[in-house]
């Protein structure tokens, strides 16, 4: 077989997973490989470029052994966590350059890839994005290429929620009701009851001494839902606190590009919010319909590294077939 050149590599890097796609001129999955998450802020650029490194490396070798070897890729689209701020994303591009992954880079905030992931066809993209996850966040586009951003930088930049946010809210509920400086929850039970542990005296212990993870509390979000589901006030509050926050994010950045008097997507991903819990999701559209009732909602499950693959396609002028062969290969 014949040498292929992948023009294009999409790479999804969010907290907790990566994703890379080596992707052909025509729209065509090449191959694909997971690495790590991606967490530059955590243990700077280079180390964290170095991280997921390896499943470039692999992908490369499993392109090879199919006989596709990548020989030189065209560019590289690049959709990370940690790309915050506009400084971040030039010490990120900087770094990718100097890897010569390829030959042109555009890196985004991974916000970007959910929102390029749920927006169908070619063509510069226009919409909102909110993405809930372990952390939260909001992007909108325009097709000039004009956006809406958010710092995302938890509490220091006003953000509340998330995976991460919520299991740290139900938590504080829990420990005061059951040490009596707050009223009674079903979360006091349900949160230790997940470790099989029997008090969150046991959980708080657990977690402070290193035996349950602190990665691990994002278990308790599902936990969360469920005894929001069965009645309980604490829950409920602090599901529809997420709710409308998810709604105040996306009003905002509809209102910030001119949104908000014209039909315009509005794109719900990460785990939290493509969960469809329906007590949140009902609230959200609810909150939605009444501060932007133009907005069209709905909730992306695709992949976000598809969404990296797109954002390729749109930096390299790709013919509208190759649109609908890459959505193909990610269902």
């Amino acid at each position: 077989m014949g040498v292929r050149d992948a023009v294009l590599l999409a790479v999804d890097a969010g907290n907790s997973k990566t994703d890379l796609a080596f992707i052909d001129a025509d729209g065509s999955v090449i191959v694909t490989a997971r690495g790590p998450g991606f967490r530059p802020q955590a243990v700077g650029v280079e180390a964290a470029f170095d991280a997921i490194s390896p499943a470039l490396e692999e992908a490369l070798a499993k392109a090879a052994a199919l006989g596709r070897p990548v020989e030189s890729v065209a560019h590289v689209s690049a959709c990370l966590a940690g790309a915050d701020l506009p400084v971040e994303e030039k010490e990120l591009v900087t770094a990718l350059q100097g890897r010569g992954w390829g030959r042109t880079v555009e890196v985004r905030n991974d916000t970007f890839a959910i929102l390029r992931a749920g927006l169908s066809g070619s063509g510069a993209p226009l919409g909102v994005a909110v993405v809930c996850g372990a952390g939260i966040n909001c992007v909108g586009m325009l097709p000039d290429g004009r956006t809406a951003r958010f710092p995302a930088l938890g509490q220091l930049s006003g953000d509340w929620g998330g995976g991460g946010g919520l299991a740290a809210e139900a938590m504080w509920w829990a420990a005061r009701a059951e040490d009596g400086r707050g009223g009674p929850t079903g979360l006091t039970a349900a949160l230790p009851g997940h470790f099989g542990l029997g008090s969150m005296y046991e959980l708080i212990e657990a977690v402070h001494l290193g035996v349950i993870a602190p990665e691990r509390t994002h278990e308790l979000v599902p936990v969360l839902f469920a005894v929001a589901a069965a009645g309980d006030e604490a829950a409920i509050g602090l599901v529809e606190r997420q709710a409308d926050e998810v709604v105040a994010l996306a009003a905002v950045a509809l209102e910030r590009l001119g949104l908000l008097e014209r039909e315009a997507p509005v794109l719900l991903g990460g785990s939290v919010l493509a969960a469809r819990h329906p007590r949140l999701d009902d609230r959200v559209r609810e909150g939605l319909a009444e501060r932007a009732p133009l907005a069209r909602v709905s909730v992306v499950t695709a992949p976000p590294v598809l969404g990296a693959g797109l954002l390729g396609l749109d930096a390299l002028g790709a013919p509208s077939a190759a649109y609908g062969k890459l959505r193909a290969h990610f269902g």
